[in-house]
């Protein structure tokens, strides 16, 4: 980065240090605990604003702004400093909270979570660009375990939380519960850091924003909508496609050309840097694409209830915030190269465990697998970040940092594309070749469930297991032919996810090979820190 500055950068210490981590534990908890506690929700608004067909909008808003606005608020955040970057995310949030609780349709709530997902965005990086300012060495290590345990431990209390709040009120207060904690946090934040000053203008990269916001955002949507909204050769998806590439290519040549851009390129001829994010990129592509079809097995297999099926993600989430908090303390003495391959190494078992479960596989043997994946993930979350605030100096904090959590969601939505695209694949012709001809042998009068089927099938084959996760379905359908078909979908629906968990296995293993090409990472002395601080 260019010596000569707009922002004469400064260290952000603080001047109430426990102030500060308080607020910035409020402020990460409230923010994590907002979809879990929305997703419990939706049933309830559903029935209030109507808009079936578009609730999976409610999500996509959120992801689509939160993801897009990462790389920018991180690269503000070096410009004009981390309070008025976080403090201004908080507002954004706590505004779109609250036009949340006050929308009259689905159209309106689905544009205010949107806003929301900008305030979102913005605070998503900040606590680990602060953690990074404030902390170094082993002490930013210890404390990115704890913040990435958050993560975990909102995932767990967000369900139960959503649906107390749903029961005792109403649905209204799912958002309206933001403001009163998320205007303490802001209040923590502003006066626990000190203002960055600021010596000559600002100048924004406007072309560079312009460009990636276009880009991935037609890239995000291709990802969502594709294979299941619309057929990947559709004329939506292929050009949505096509205008991603192209913005994006006019992304690259126009930050190559930029004083003050939003993802320097010259970042990128790092080595650590690339391997870094590449890592988290493989990661999340496995880790989130797979996760997602566990409750599937639960409850198509198992013959759990959603509810039940979601406290089988307890203990993978336990264990992450364990691992998280324990490899936050041991990675000054195995160093940070030797943890990432641990946790990498320890996430590949636990996916190639779930690709071992079949129709006996009991609860708790399930749990078991879970676990072990999460103990592999939080090895390895917070250290990534760790790692490459370790490898620039305090001037880029912000735009590395960012970058980590910008490259991970990325590879989530990745994840859950091309893992659905192989689950969809493998089910058509798993189904076909077992499920097909013994419809074929029912009797003529049943030609109007066969067809059914059979249309489902071709169509979407993943509905065809509606009727394992549905007793209410089930019910239709003469037992006889339940008799027949039931063995028949389990024994598909098996082999279908183990080849989910399996790909999801081999984006893993390519992160941990990936992780053996880091150079060592030397964290830095916390006790020379210290002394320099004073």
């Amino acid at each position: 980065m260019d010596n000569q500055k707009a922002v004469a950068f400064e260290d952000e210490s603080t001047k109430h240090r426990g102030l500060l981590i308080v607020g910035l534990l409020v402020a990460m908890l409230f923010a994590a605990l907002d979809n879990t506690i929305v997703g419990t929700a939706m049933p309830r608004i559903v029935g209030e604003l109507g808009g079936l067909g578009v609730m999976t909008w409610l999500t996509t808003a959120y992801m689509l702004t939160s993801t897009t606005v990462v790389p920018v608020a991180g690269k503000l955040a070096d410009m004009i400093g981390r309070k008025s970057v976080y403090v201004t995310g908080i507002i954004i949030f706590l505004i779109g909270s609250a036009l949340c609780g006050m929308a009259n349709s689905m159209t309106q709530l689905i544009i205010f979570r949107g806003i929301q997902g900008l305030g979102g965005g913005v605070m998503m990086p900040m606590a680990m660009i602060i953690i990074g300012d404030i902390f170094t060495g082993a002490q930013r290590a210890k404390w990115q375990g704890v913040f990435g345990a958050i993560f975990g431990l909102s995932s767990v209390i967000g369900p139960q939380i959503g649906g107390w709040i749903v029961d005792a009120a109403n649905w209204r207060w799912v958002f309206y519960i933001n403001m009163p904690v998320g205007i303490l946090a802001a209040i923590l934040i502003s006066l626990g850091l000190k203002n960055r000053k600021l010596e000559g203008p600002i100048k924004i990269d406007f072309a560079g924003i312009f460009t990636m916001i276009v880009g991935v955002v037609s890239l995000l949507l291709a990802l969502t909508f594709g294979g299941k909204d619309y057929p990947w050769g559709s004329w939506q998806i292929v050009s949505l496609f096509a205008i991603s590439a192209v913005f994006l290519t006019s992304f690259v040549i126009v930050e190559s050309k930029s004083s003050e851009a939003i993802l320097p390129m010259h970042l990128f001829k790092n080595k650590t840097f690339s391997i870094l994010n590449g890592i988290g990129f493989l990661m999340s592509v496995g880790m989130f694409g797979a996760i997602m079809f566990v409750p599937l097995f639960m409850q198509g297999i198992i013959g759990m209830s959603p509810s039940q099926s979601g406290t089988m993600m307890i203990p993978m989430m336990v264990s992450m915030m364990v691992a998280s908090i324990f490899g936050g303390q041991i990675v000054r003495k195995i160093g940070v190269k030797p943890q990432i391959i641990t946790g990498m190494i320890i996430m590949g078992l636990g996916f190639w465990l779930l690709s071992t479960m079949g129709i006996d596989t009991t609860k708790l043997v399930a749990m078991s697998f879970m676990a072990t994946l999460g103990l592999g993930m939080g090895l390895v979350m917070p250290i990534l970040t760790l790692a490459l605030q370790e490898s620039f100096p305090k001037s880029e904090l912000g735009v590395v940092t960012s970058s980590s959590q910008f490259f991970r969601q990325i590879g989530g939505t990745f994840g859950m594309t091309i893992l659905g695209a192989i689950m969809n694949y493998r089910s058509t012709n798993l189904l076909t070749e077992k499920l097909v001809p013994t419809l074929e042998k029912l009797p003529p009068e049943a030609g109007a469930l066969v067809q059914q089927f059979e249309g489902m099938i071709k169509e979407s084959p993943q509905g065809v297991y509606s009727m394992l996760l549905s007793p209410e379905t089930l019910e239709k359908i003469p037992t006889s032919i339940q008799n027949m078909m039931i063995p028949i979908l389990k024994s598909t629906l098996v082999d279908a996810l183990h080849s989910v968990f399996l790909v999801g296995l081999i984006f893993v293993i390519l992160g941990a090979i990936l992780s053996f090409f880091m150079k060592k990472i030397k964290l830095s002395d916390p006790k020379k820190e210290a002394k320099g601080d004073n």
